[in-house]
């Protein structure tokens, strides 16, 4: 995926040099066609690849999470801070 990256800011970055240094182009039409052809449509072109990679991560980490928590709970019973046994009597039996 990179090799294309690379590949295309190349064509970009030649394209910039071809407008910069032609006899009827500029320094800052040089700049905007490196910008507008090049960094942009890279960006999101690399951000749209790296959707899937990103919601593996994410996903991962709430495992890790959940599983950190599983273990807490495991470890401590009463760790929900819930009384141990029942405060009201059943009924028929008075204390």
């Amino acid at each position: 995926m990179y090799i294309v990256a690379i590949a295309w800011l190349y064509v970009a970055i030649l394209m910039a040099v071809a407008e910069a240094t032609h006899t009827a182009g500029t320094l800052l039409g040089g700049i905007f066609t490196f910008v507008l052809y090049g960094v942009l449509p890279l960006v999101l072109v690399l951000y749209v690849m790296g959707t899937p990679a990103r919601r593996r991560a994410i996903k991962a980490r709430e495992e890790a999470e959940l599983r950190a928590a599983q273990a807490t709970s495991a470890l401590a019973p009463d760790a929900g801070a819930e009384a141990a046994g029942d405060p009201v009597a059943p009924v028929g039996k008075e204390t």
